[in-house]
């Protein structure tokens, strides 16, 4: 390539002018010479005026400058352009961006796209001023093929256009394909869904890469329901065959929407098109079944596969520990022939999830003498393990890993480090850690102090946290179920109503879990009136809020209206649980109901499939011993299908004494006597 006319003369420039001129001092003031410059330029005789300028060795300030380009722009003066441009860069060795833009926007009103994309080449730092004057040229003097592959190489250095899309419908390239996906790529990529979504349907023939694009924009801005939609539409409105990454995304969105009836029919697109072998495809496939809860077609696709790569692996671990099944899911993770951290922290977080802390602290030293670098990830799963073992100095020395290797910016982190200091109970440390969060504190910060407040039963500081919350953030539904909590368990019910009231005032919408939190703040209180008031206004009520409400009632001596409460939630179709049972029995202990109280335990497996737990036995047998049922008491325990605890048998044994039953006290004391051996 040659050398432009504009590399001449910056060069000629630098070698006459970077010095002073020794006779400097005797040339007029630069403002003087400002304004012999303005007085040409308002004349028009812009030659005049560069020339000025051009030997003047001092810098002039920026609007003067923008002032030429501007006038060499409308009056084509390309010449005078590059003078001004030399100058500007030899006494500003760093212009503002936007000076060059107008440099360039120059030189493409003169018809030199030469000297535009030069100048643009070596800019340190174009803005997307920048590369809109560029393509803006580029479009104008009619090269689509370099203006399309401008546009590519802006929207992979990071610039989103604002007014790219008027460009190509401006020069008729509406019907270009690969522009029109790079558009709605780019839009979907600005969050703009809405443009992204007209821009596609402005596409006459959409080709796999723009099925690919939309689907994919849907997943990354949360609409999942919507790229299951898009990806069904596709086989519905086209002949495309999808690309191997558009399965996996609308797998992944199947996955995060549990939407399993479309999951199976992609699986079944994928066995007919010969996929199966595709890593990306058959991990996918994995995630989405045992993302859904079906585990077991989630093994069989991983059974399947003749090559199972790192991440099909650490799917189906993932899928097992995080729904319980860790024993499964650690035998999984034994015979996997690689690991990575992410490996690592899939078979933790099944362990965390399932509060089996002594397994994952045997986890963790494992996973810290195998592996060398610990992502946000691990440290996170091994905060919550120093919360769940409250071990106080673990958290610290987690605590000051982050610091040390640049974590502490986390913001996750740094509400684990909050959550995990309230949980080990040390609330010194929650608050020092929360005040220098200042600069970066959000919602779940705020929750984390208030949650720390309450376990240390400390309503009354939770409640004056809350109000200064207020100038930081909004409250949340945990925030309110967290402050009734504390209110429940240091038996505040003026706080409470504050706090019942505050919702109610500010338009809060009280969810099932809030209202669950309000019935159980009431019951505590001993305010059984207002709870059921509460229980009363609610548009569904689910078997956690009856439990509550009737667990509630048996807490203030209510069996009766316990019962009663227990026939309603029967007639609204609520399937009742352990804890419902467990409840129900207290009331019928209560009430003196034995006869009842034994129905309701029989019908327990035989109507319900509730299985007895030991909790249910223990409430069997105090009905029939403080009721003195003694008759049904010997036949309850000698058929009992779970081995009585050891108190069981010294309570069973205190009541044959005083009831005088030798028969069965006997057997009860032969019982407790083997407890010894």
């Amino acid at each position: 390539m040659g050398v432009s006319a504009a590399s001449i003369l910056n060069q000629l420039l630098r070698k006459q002018n970077l010095k002073p001129h020794p006779h400097s001092q005797t040339q007029p003031a630069t403002n003087a010479v400002i304004n012999t410059i303005l007085t040409y330029l308002k004349a028009g005789r812009i030659r005049k005026a560069t020339s000025i300028l051009f030997a003047f060795p001092k810098p002039f300030p920026f609007s003067l400058y923008a002032l030429f380009f501007r006038l060499c722009s409308s009056h084509r003066a390309v010449v005078e352009a590059r003078k001004v441009e030399s100058h500007l860069l030899t006494f500003s060795p760093n212009p503002p961006t936007f000076l060059l833009n107008r440099a360039i926007e120059a030189y493409a009103k003169c018809h030199c796209l030469r000297d535009a994309r030069e100048l643009f080449d070596e800019m340190p730092q174009p803005d997307g001023g920048s590369w809109n004057a560029l393509i803006t040229a580029y479009s104008q003097l009619g090269f689509p093929n370099e203006t399309f592959s401008l546009f590519l190489c802006m929207t992979r250095s990071g610039f989103f256009p604002t007014e790219v899309h008027g460009l190509v419908t401006k020069f008729g390239f509406c019907g270009n394909v690969i522009l029109g996906s790079s558009l709605v790529d780019v839009y979907g990529k600005c969050g703009v869904m809405a443009d992204a979504r007209r821009m596609f349907h402005e596409i006459p023939q959409p080709n796999a890469v723009t099925w690919n694009v939309i689907v994919r924009r849907y997943l990354d801005a949360g609409d999942a329901k919507e790229a299951v939609f898009m990806f069904s539409r596709m086989f519905s409105t086209s002949a495309v065959r999808p690309m191997n990454f558009t399965f996996s995304n609308a797998l992944v969105a199947c996955s995060s929407v549990s939407a399993l009836r479309e999951g199976v029919q992609i699986h079944g697109v994928v066995v007919k098109l010969g996929l199966r072998e595709d890593n990306v495809v058959s991990s996918s496939l994995v995630n989405m079944y045992v993302k859904c809860g079906r585990l077991e077609d989630g093994f069989q696709v991983f059974d399947q596969l003749g090559f199972r790569d790192l991440v099909c692996w650490t799917s189906i671990v993932s899928g097992y520990a995080m729904s319980g099944k860790t024993l499964e899911a650690r035998e999984f993770f034994d015979e996997m022939p690689e690991r990575n951290v992410i490996s690592w922290n899939a078979m933790l977080a099944g362990y965390t999830q399932c509060s089996e802390w002594s397994k994952a602290l045997d986890f963790v030293y494992l996973m810290l003498d195998v592996i060398k670098d610990v992502d946000h990830v691990t440290l996170g799963l091994l905060l919550n393990v120093s919360a769940g073992i409250s071990d106080h100095e673990m958290g610290k020395q987690v605590h000051g890993y982050i610091y040390r290797h640049g974590f502490h910016s986390d913001l996750r982190l740094s509400n684990a480090l909050l959550d995990m200091y309230g949980k080990c109970g040390n609330l010194n440390s929650t608050r020092v850690w929360f005040n220098q969060m200042s600069d970066r504190r959000d919602r779940v910060s705020w929750n984390a102090l208030l949650a720390s407040y309450g376990q240390h039963q400390l309503s009354e500081q939770a409640l004056t946290m809350f109000s200064k919350m207020q100038w930081e953030t909004k409250p949340t539904q945990y925030t309110f179920v967290t402050l009734l909590l504390a209110c429940a368990n240091t038996f505040t019910l003026c706080l409470g109503k504050q706090i019942h009231g505050f919702m109610i005032r500010h338009g809060f919408h009280i969810d099932t879990v809030t209202r669950t939190a309000l019935v159980y703040m009431y019951c505590k209180c001993r305010c059984l009136e207002y709870a059921i008031e509460v229980l009363k206004r609610a548009v569904s009520r689910d078997v956690i809020i009856w439990n509550t409400i009737i667990m509630g009632c048996v807490h203030n001596h209510k069996g009766k209206e316990a019962l009663e409460l227990f026939v309603i939630m029967e007639a609204e179709g609520i399937k009742p649980d352990h804890v419902t049972f467990k409840g129900i029995l207290l009331a019928c202990i209560e009430e003196g109901l034995v006869e009842f109280g034994t129905g309701c335990f029989k019908s327990m497996s035989s109507e319900f499939h509730v299985l007895p737990r030991m909790e249910h036995y223990d409430c069997m047998i105090e009905l029939y011993s403080r009721h003195r049922y003694m008759d049904e008491l010997e036949n309850f325990m000698r058929t009992m299908t779970m081995e009585p605890t050891l108190p069981m048998l010294k309570r069973v044994l205190d009541v044959c004494q005083k009831n005088e039953c030798p028969r069965l006290g006997e057997w009860i004391a032969e019982k407790i006597n083997e407890f010894k051996y």
